[in-house]
């Protein structure tokens, strides 16, 4: 019989609130205030449904040098296509910058995908808008 396991996505960082926080506004999650430290040395980030996975952010001394190999896709726009997809991603994405993120490029619809939109969150971690 096969287990299904729940996970949790754990994101090192320099400041673990601020990200923590970013990524409550991009899921809809909360952070509940046991789930904090003190010194801010980290948060945890949660789905109030229960439905998704928790998310932990710790900080570490040392900084981000390259791509993530691992990023999560938010899905804003499950059953819009063509301009009605770009202006839902648009729209989402305008949302998270004034949450700190930042708009990296749009990936235009092609044959295989339709389009999506390439971000980053406040420590520079890329995700996508889909």
């Amino acid at each position: 019989m096969t287990i299904v396991r729940q996970v949790q996505v754990t994101f090192d960082c320099a400041d673990p609130v601020r990200v923590a926080e970013y990524w409550c506004a991009a899921l809809g999650y909360a952070v509940p205030e046991s789930a904090r430290a003190g010194d801010g040395s980290w948060a945890v980030a949660e789905d109030p449904t229960g439905a998704g996975p928790r998310l932990y952010f710790q900080r570490v001394p040392e900084g981000k040098v390259v791509k993530n190999r691992v990023h999560l896709d938010v899905r804003v726009a499950r059953d819009l296509v063509g301009d009605a997809r770009v202006a839902a991603l648009e729209a989402e994405c305008a949302r998270l910058v004034a949450h700190g993120g930042t708009r990296l490029r749009l990936l235009p619809a092609n044959d295989e995908d339709e389009s999506c939109l390439v971000m980053q969150d406040p420590e520079g971690d890329e995700h996508c808008l889909g």
